[in-house]
């Protein structure tokens, strides 16, 4: 993790270095922290995500519908914004993976955390998340299709984004994926050098807990699923009839059924708790982790591209010389600009990374802490009931 006095030091980046190119366009007309995707409607195979936001004015929300091609759009129209200076830099807000009913097990190790329950509920809060990310990005945030996105009736363009950094980008995650040479390339910046190390370190470790947890909130649902089996199964054992043990069995196998479908009930609370708080913030870090390791396999292509450009002057002939040497300026000068925007960027993430594990952290307390309260009084009023029932006849006098 980086040091807190280096991430002081750091300005939060400019919308000025964006100014010039096409992409240009005055600050939203929706307020960041309002962007909800409230519901998922499905239609088949089909997902469509309810998306609402408050209006800057306060004159009231925009209400829109989107399918995950459309996030899709809009994350790859992020990517092609190859005017802006040092944009390989930026630390892209991470969209989650495609969601589907009865996908495949590749895919629901992928979502991780996003795949538990039966609801797509916290799969949604991801994808509000990702949107307040970018909607909150002072560089990001000014791109005409984001407030197409939020505002527009109708769906986004369909037509193809043009290809370049898109490109690269998939090259570089599968570089990073095969373990190409460009990995191992020592870094002339310290700063960068121990951010490498610290994010493969972090990688692994957020990972390893979200992977742990996940197993946690998977084994909370399968007590869940016994305590509701065990309940059903007590109801079979109640039968009607004049024999007094009979009775009184009958009722205990009633009120114990009730008692274990209360704690069914407390322990669906519980992981549902699990998933909604930590389970999205630990799932938020994973996937940070892993945008921050593109930009810094970017930041190292370019820094090859750099030495190569040297070498390259420094072995020109006299014809050649003055060519190399401007190729050699542009390469170092697009180099800085991206080294510049990604020490921002870093500071940035990792700001935001400890206040989101801190609130997931809290309100996972809060929330235990409020059902735990709450089925300690329903079981205490269990047992209440349980003890009349459970003692029978008394002795005849």
């Amino acid at each position: 993790m980086m040091e807190e006095e280096e991430a002081e030091e750091s300005p939060p980046l400019s919308p000025s270095v964006i100014e010039g190119t096409e992409e240009v366009t005055p600050p939203l007309s929706v307020s960041p922290s309002t962007i909800r995707v409230t519901e998922a409607a499905q239609d088949g195979e089909l997902l469509t995500f309810i998306i609402v936001s408050q209006k800057l004015s306060g004159t009231g929300e925009y209400h829109v519908d989107r399918t995950y091609e459309d996030f899709d759009w809009l994350q790859q129209h992020l990517f092609s914004l190859e005017d802006v200076p040092g944009i390989q830099g930026i630390i892209f807000p991470p969209l989650p993976a495609r969601a589907q009913q009865n996908a495949p097990v590749k895919l629901v190790r992928q979502l991780g955390l996003l795949a538990t329950g039966e609801t797509w509920t916290p799969y949604c809060r991801a994808l509000g998340a990702y949107l307040q990310q970018v909607a909150g990005h002072s560089l990001l945030s000014r791109t005409q299709h984001l407030e197409t996105f939020l505002t527009s009736p109708e769906p986004p363009g369909r037509q193809k984004v043009k290809k370049g950094l898109f490109n690269r980008l998939s090259q570089a995650v599968e570089g990073i994926r095969k373990g190409r040479p460009h990995q191992g390339t020592e870094d002339v910046d310290d700063f960068f050098r121990t951010e490498r190390e610290h994010n493969l370190s972090l990688t692994g470790l957020s990972r390893a807990a979200a992977e742990r947890f996940l197993e946690v909130v998977q084994t909370e649902q399968k007590i869940a699923v016994a305590c509701g089996h065990f309940a059903a199964s007590l109801q079979l054992c109640v039968e009607a009839g004049d024999d007094p043990g009979q009775e009184t069995f009958s009722k205990m196998c009633v009120k114990i059924s009730e008692i274990m479908e209360s704690m069914k009930k407390n322990v669906q609370k519980v992981a549902e708790n699990d998933v909604t708080t930590l389970g999205l913030g630990l799932d938020l870090e994973c996937r940070y982790q892993e945008a921050e390791k593109e930009m810094l396999f970017r930041r190292t292509c370019k820094l090859v591209e750099l030495e190569t450009a040297s070498r390259n002057a420094e072995r020109a002939k006299p014809l050649k010389k003055a060519a190399m040497d401007g190729d050699q300026k542009a390469a170092e000068k697009d180099f800085e600009q991206v080294s510049v925007v990604a020490k921002q960027e870093v500071a940035r993430v990792q700001r935001a990374r400890v206040a989101v594990l801190r609130q997931a952290l809290v309100r996972w307390c809060e929330l235990q802490i409020l059902t735990a309260t709450s089925s300690a009084e329903q079981w205490n009023q269990q047992l209440l009931a349980f003890r009349g029932p459970a003692r029978g006849p008394g002795p005849s006098s």
